[in-house]
């Protein structure tokens, strides 16, 4: 099956609903393929950000949806603006996704950012949960120039 659009997102029914899993950062691919929680293989072509609960196909019998896969997060409490601008300045110089909200920053987890924020005296948890609602941090190449050229 080949899918090139969403029917919606998933609602309340009374068909039975399979669902595609897919990895928060490849929701943004312009070709996937999956395998469906029945075992149908699934192909997508998409020019659109993939979210949780649309439909991929659906008919009288069915519905095949979209579910994001858990990931490990690191989570940061935090307690004041000034806090919350400490933390998202060092985690957008790391260029990561993250995904804020009125008192809690998260990011997807890797050992060394952990190790780093702990160190600063941040209130970083690691778990395990959909990172959805973020905003992508698409690094872009930085250009330098010392006075001379490179060979």
């Amino acid at each position: 099956m080949i899918v090139e659009k969403t029917l919606g997102t998933l609602h309340d029914t009374q068909k039975r609903v399979e669902t595609v899993t897919v990895e928060w950062f490849e929701r943004d691919k312009k070709l996937l393929r999956k395998i469906s929680s029945s075992g149908e293989e699934i192909g997508i072509k998409a020019d659109f950000p993939l979210n949780e609960g649309d439909i991929l196909y659906e008919d009288d019998e069915r519905i095949i949806a979209v579910t994001i896969a858990p990931c490990e997060l690191i989570s940061v409490n935090v307690g004041s603006m000034e806090e919350m601008g400490r933390l998202c300045f060092e985690l957008g110089n790391r260029h990561l996704s993250l995904s804020v909200s009125e008192n809690t920053v998260k990011c997807p987890y890797d050992e060394p950012t952990f190790e780093y924020l702990k160190k600063l005296g941040f209130n970083a948890k690691k778990t395990l949960e959909k990172f959805t609602g973020y905003i992508e941090c698409k690094a872009h190449a930085h250009t330098h120039s010392h006075g001379h050229h490179h060979e």
